[in-house]
């Protein structure tokens, strides 16, 4: 279970980017690890992931990165201090539209929206309450990435180096209108009640669908004909095979995510353009090391959006190493499954080791 952290009350509101003042704002968060005053690696968490990255032991519910967070792992916690904490706006224990404001009663749609610099605001608030004040590095993959770009580009002294896996700088207008079809789905939901639905029942089906709208697109092309096409084997070939597959991951999905936070995390992806305005980073006399990640098959943030980045970043004085994932062609998912190319490229690039013997003002390819 995460442990949960106040870290703004009436005295200490967190201002918003949009101006609001909210609080309080607590943070649901885990760690593992043991802190040794330089080993710190932030895990910033994708769209509906949680604070739960990797199991704490062979009793406990897995995480959602097992594969690249643990012992022995690319992000390994017996030399690393490894913190993950659920998002602002997020349903799974930090502040969001499901828990409940000063009137004692649940936030619902009256949650203010929350920008990606938002949740970078509230992870170095808990960072700062956990006495931590750099980081070895900054990971993310997906939303995740978005976070750790922003913190890049705002607070470069932070960390050491960041990790931008499967990231953008700014959705594309085809990441819109998915987005847009998703939120329509639920807000459409006659269990929606403008926001304000109680726990439990809402607007189950509107979610559902949604999901299964943001799914398809983190399968690429070439999986879904793998698993569902004229070849496939068994009983997982044909229409009605894939019908039921994604009725099940919308099953699954209503019975740990609010609507609520999910049209706040969708909105603040949507609205994410993180080289529109001035940046830190362009002052920083000793810019961070960065890995920039895109991978094989991705309909969401595919390799353009790594090779934007990477460019933007060059006209600021930051240079990128850019790996591009060829061991698979899974598309978006494959950020968070087992990928031996991916998981040793990430272990390579935060090995102390490694990275000491390169020179400070550029990276390997």
């Amino acid at each position: 279970m995460p442990e949960l952290l106040r870290i703004a009350n009436q005295a200490t509101a967190l201002t918003l980017s949009g101006g609001a003042s909210l609080a309080p704002v607590d943070v649901a968060y885990e760690t593992h690890g043991t802190f040794d005053g330089s080993n710190a690696v932030f895990i910033c968490h994708p769209l509906t992931c949680d604070a739960h990255v990797a199991a704490r032991g062979p009793h406990d519910d897995p995480g959602w990165w097992d594969v690249m967070v643990g012992p022995g792992r690319p992000i390994d916690t017996r030399r690393h201090f490894v913190i993950c904490a659920n998002v602002l706006g997020g349903c799974s224990g930090t502040t969001g539209a499901a828990t409940r404001a000063a009137d004692d009663a649940p936030w619902g749609a009256r949650f203010p929206d929350v920008e990606i610099s938002d949740m970078v605001a509230v992870h170095r608030r808990l960072l700062a309450a956990l006495g931590i004040d750099r980081l070895h590095a900054v990971v993310g993959p997906s939303m995740g990435g978005c976070q750790a770009l922003q913190w890049l580009l705002d607070h470069p002294a932070d960390a050491d180096r960041f990790v931008i896996i499967a990231g953008t700088a700014r959705p594309s207008a085809d990441n819109r209108a998915w987005n847009a079809v998703a939120r329509h789905a639920i807000l459409s939901d006659e269990g929606y009640r403008g926001g304000a639905y109680a726990p439990g029942p809402g607007p189950l089906a509107g979610l559902a669908t949604a999901r299964m709208i943001g799914h398809l697109t983190y399968l690429s092309e070439t999986e879904l004909e793998r698993r569902f096409g004229p070849s496939a084997a068994g009983p997982h070939r044909g229409p009605s095979a894939l019908a039921s597959y994604l009725d099940h991951q919308g099953g699954k999905f209503v019975r740990r995510f609010d609507a609520n936070a999910y049209l706040t995390l969708l909105g603040a992806v949507d609205r994410f353009d993180a080289f529109s305005r001035r940046s830190a980073v362009t002052t920083t006399p000793c810019p961070p090391r960065v890995l920039l990640v895109s991978l094989s098959g991705d309909r969401r943030f595919g390799r353009a959006h790594s090779e934007h980045i990477a460019a933007e970043l060059a006209a600021r004085g930051v240079e990128a190493a850019h790996h591009h994932e060829t061991g698979s062609d899974l598309g978006h998912d494959a950020a968070l499954l087992d990928q031996p190319e991916l998981a040793a490229r990430v272990a390579d690039f935060l090995d102390l080791d490694t990275i000491q013997s390169l020179p400070r003002t550029g990276h390997a390819t």
